[in-house]
């Protein structure tokens, strides 16, 4: 029987015992270990995307492992802002976490003020997976390729239409440093989430759309209602052999990929975050969790508490002066 199947009572004094004979558990694992409060995983988005699969996947891992509940719920709004403002008035407690793209510390920063100071305010706890990026047009582009999509946008300054999911997105900045590096007048149409976003562009509402790569978006390249104009990710996808990386096409700026992961309020106690950290790790390596990560075309992410500090480091503004508690 393992201990997570036991009694409240008795897999606390099982715990305590275990920590205490052997040494294993810090102080902050131990109190994580025996509290039976449900753990909260609050969802940057919107319900019907890829992330909202993907963090429910991860909670049932969690909650097999831990025993007790873990509850999903969504905060959308904001390019993610409004999630991490709400993390970053959070108790330092481990029992809230919050599933987001790093944008909202990387980028959103960048277009205007938010209630937060990423570094004094959020804690990363674990990279969880990492998503190309898709640019795709809709059935109201007159057009089928990179090249005739930038030509149509030289020609008609301002009228083509390209959605993301908010400014201080992943899709946002794609979109961003194509128009900067090829001085090109595009309007952007920003969305809460991807699963309204792609609704529209089937419904040719816009004309072009940055978004995440998964298996929804690529049925309907298959099916040619969406055009997959370019990727941004290291190399060519398999999945789309033919479909060049927005380096390859002469804008390597624009060449990112989305990186997703958990976070909790700042002054959670570095110990209590690795204990959570290894948890996550521990459910990404479930064979069944993987293979679903990677059907839906994620790169799963591992690594420790300060492996996803340096990658989220490495995206900020003031890398020099990035630290975290």
């Amino acid at each position: 029987m393992a201990i997570r199947d036991l009694p409240a009572a008795r897999r606390r004094a099982l715990v305590a015992l275990a920590g205490l004979g052997a040494g294993l558990l810090l102080p902050a694992e131990l109190r994580a270990a025996e509290d039976d409060r449900p753990l909260r995983i609050v969802l940057a988005y919107p319900p019907g995307g890829v992330s909202d699969e993907v963090a429910r996947l991860l909670a049932d891992r969690l909650a097999a492992e831990r025993g007790t509940p873990v509850l999903v719920e969504h905060r959308p709004g904001g390019g993610g802002g409004i999630a991490m403002e709400m993390l970053a008035r959070a108790a330092p407690d481990g029992r809230l976490l919050v599933f987001s793209a790093i944008t909202p510390l990387t980028l959103l920063p960048r277009y205007g003020p938010v209630r937060y100071q990423p570094q004094r305010d959020i804690a990363p706890v674990a990279a969880v997976m990492s998503t190309a990026t898709l640019v795709a047009g809709t059935p109201a582009l007159p057009a089928d390729s990179f090249a005739q999509l930038l030509a149509l946008a030289r020609a008609r300054p301002g009228a083509l239409r390209w959605a993301t999911t908010g400014v201080g997105t992943t899709g946002y900045r794609v979109l961003e440093a194509v128009g900067q590096a090829l001085k090109l007048d595009i309007t952007h149409i920003p969305y809460k989430g991807g699963g309204q976003s792609l609704q529209d562009a089937l419904g040719g509402q816009f004309e072009v759309m940055s978004t995440n790569v998964a298996p929804a978006q690529l049925q309907y390249v298959a099916q040619r209602r969406l055009k997959a104009l370019a990727v941004g990710a290291p190399r060519r996808l398999p999945e789309l052999p033919d479909v060049p990386t927005l380096a390859e096409l002469g804008v390597p700026d624009a060449n990112l990929v989305s990186r997703f992961g958990l976070f909790a309020p700042a002054g959670t106690p570095r110990a209590l975050r690795r204990a959570l950290n290894a948890e996550v790790n521990r459910a990404l390596r479930e064979p069944a969790l993987r293979e679903r990560l990677r059907a839906g075309h994620n790169a799963v992410a591992e690594g420790g508490v300060e492996d996803f500090e340096a990658a989220i480091c490495a995206e900020m503004p003031s890398r020099g002066a990035c630290h975290w508690g």
